[in-house]
């Protein structure tokens, strides 16, 4: 489990081991890992970091056995901006994409040939419910969200024959610190949801077998009317991020 020290990541450890998972490995930058609530064991790990993530992955399976489920939980929003879409920072852009993307692929890329010569495994990777929509105002992190579902879809198709099934997670606003005291921020629109209550979706999802866990039913909606008309989506998202900005709608002779 990685991104375990709070949030989803914190009450997924709980959520498996009230499940009866034999062993909970949590993973997170931060030194709370090494105390977090259900966690067996705890490593301090930067996901970004391909060489110390897959030191710790072999670490675990050296230590606890073969790990059948892997949470690739870890992201990173960012601060909201609204002046320009390709405004961040170089950086900026390079450490979301690190995380919200590359440490999927990093963890994938040490555990697909483990699973795959010991006949399957999992992965359920938390992504976010922009990558399937959008998030105004936070380019780096809708871009790099769309970029995770992405590689999820490609592991779940290059690997099902291998045995290896993909869930991906995609809520809209969680009670967790990277959005809380910003009750006005756009992914509360739908309410917010509890972390526990978005570990029990997804791992009711993962139970299900279903490769999209969306905890806020909305996005299903949301995301069909995409499709429909991605026009009419587009214009209807530049309205909703006018109540945030107070822009006015451009006038056409």
């Amino acid at each position: 489990m990685t991104g375990a020290a709070r949030g989803i990541g914190a009450a997924l450890v709980r959520e498996l081991k009230d499940r009866g998972a034999v062993h909970v490995a949590a993973l997170d930058l931060s030194e709370a890992v090494q105390s977090v609530a259900g966690a067996d064991s705890g490593y301090i790990c930067d996901v970004a970091d391909p060489v110390a993530l897959r030191s710790r992955i072999e670490e675990i399976e050296a230590t606890a056995g073969p790990i059948d489920l892997f949470c690739s939980n870890a992201g990173l929003l960012g601060a909201l901006g609204f002046d320009n879409a390709a405004g961040a920072r170089p950086e900026d852009w390079q450490r979301a994409w690190d995380v919200n993307v590359m440490a999927h692929i990093h963890a994938a890329a040490v555990l697909v040939p483990r699973m795959r010569a010991r006949g399957g495994g999992y992965f359920l990777q938390t992504a976010s419910a922009a990558g399937l929509l959008s998030q105004i105002g936070s380019a780096p992190y809708a871009t790099t969200k769309h970029a995770a579902i992405g590689f999820a879809e490609n592991l779940a198709i290059s690997h099902r024959d291998d045995g290896i099934k993909v869930s991906v997670l995609c809520p809209q606003g969680v009670d967790t610190d990277m959005i809380r005291g910003a009750e006005n921020h756009p992914a509360t629109l739908d309410g917010v949801l509890s972390a526990e209550a978005v570990a029990t979706a997804a791992l009711d999802g993962v139970e299900a077998e279903r490769f999209l866990i969306l905890p806020h039913p909305e996005v299903a909606a949301y995301l069909q009317a995409k499709v429909a008309d991605y026009d009419r989506w587009i214009g209807g998202m530049a309205k909703l991020q006018r109540r945030f900005t107070g822009a006015r709608p451009e006038r056409r002779s």
